[in-house]
Parts: structure tokens; sequence; C-alpha cells
């Protein structure tokens, strides 16, 4: 079974149980309550007997430091201990309850594994997609745009800022992304550059 990741546990949030968590999803509608998600260790490779099932039993937008995350209320976890035990999962859904998106957007699973072209040269597999937050890390910047990980056949890492104006063709179903870069910015954003 294939997977959809909405969001990464990453602590306690509040004396009851509730677990703060990185939203990775334009759809916190999702969380509604009584919905049923699965919780799994991160690198989760689809074995779906090692997915847990559990219900949303509540969710709430966080403001300050905090905004543009999500603090989740789950079915049976209410003490800080068992909250605890949560963090650093991820929160999935089975692929085939993706809701549908526009034609212009894609899920960020989709982008996994696919390979970067600068028009006819290949640039490397994507390993990861990163959203530029700010200095202490606690939330992610408005506007900025995410960034495409991409490992080079040498072994590089490169970060490529994932915009359209750069984009030519996406095909998920191929494994595929055509860009048109601006000369210099795949030497330049290479991490330690």
């Amino acid at each position: 079974m294939e997977w959809t990741q909405l969001a990464h546990l990453l602590r306690p949030q509040g004396r009851r149980g509730e677990v703060l968590a990185e939203l990775l999803t334009d759809f916190p509608d999702r969380f509604e309550s009584g919905a049923r998600v699965y919780l799994a260790k991160p690198g989760f490779a689809g074995a779906a007997e090692n997915a847990r099932a559990i219900a949303v039993a509540g969710r709430w937008l966080p403001v300050g430091r905090n905004q543009g995350r999500i603090v989740l209320a789950l079915a049976g976890i209410d003490s800080i201990e068992k909250a605890e035990e949560l963090a650093g999962l991820d929160v999935l859904v089975p692929a085939a309850e993706r809701i549908e998106l526009e034609d212009d957007a894609e899920y960020i699973s989709d982008l996994i594994d696919c390979v970067v072209y600068d028009g006819e040269a290949k640039v490397g597999r994507v390993t990861g997609v990163e959203f530029p937050a700010t200095a202490d890390g606690s939330r992610r910047l408005a506007g900025a745009a995410p960034l495409l990980t991409v490992e080079t056949d040498a072994g590089n890492e490169v970060l490529i800022p994932y915009v359209e104006s750069f984009l030519v063709k996406l095909s998920a179903q191929e494994k595929r992304i055509e860009m048109k870069l601006p000369e210099g910015l795949v030497e330049l954003n290479r991490p330690g550059s």
C-alpha cells in the first residue's frame, strides 16, 4: 500500500496528551474530529501491518512561535507520557484517500525519487523537500519557495527552489522533473559551498 504523509509529530503540547506536529499538507481539515489517520516511524516503507491506526479527537492551529504547525489530540492519548511516546512518528493516510488536487498542484510525496533535469542535463534525484523556516526553526516562512533536496550521481546534495518560473514539466508517473535553472544555480546551492 502507498501512503501520503500529512504531518510529523514533534513533541507533547499541553497536559492532556496533545501533540505538536509539523504540518505537511495544505489541508489541515484532514484532521477533523473522528478522522482516521495512521502513525508510523519515518521512512515508512509501505508495510500496512507496521502502521498504527488512530482517530483524531481534535485539532487546532497554534499562533505565535508555532504558527504554521498543528496541535493534534489523538484518541487514547491522554497524558504527557503517552504523547512523548509518539514524538518522531509520521502521520499518514493511504494514498487512495488523498484529497484531489488542482491541476497545477502536486503532493510532496510525488516529488520524492523524481529525477531533476536542467534542460537535457541530469541534475540528480529528489531525496526530500525542505521548507524555509525562521532562524530558530519554529515556523515556516510565509511565501518562501520549497527547496528540492537533490542528490547528484556524484553523491553531492543540491538545493533547488521549486518555483513555477523554473519548472518546465513535471511527470510524477515517469518520476521526472524538467526545469530551466539559472546559470550557476546548481553549483551555488550545494550546502557547504
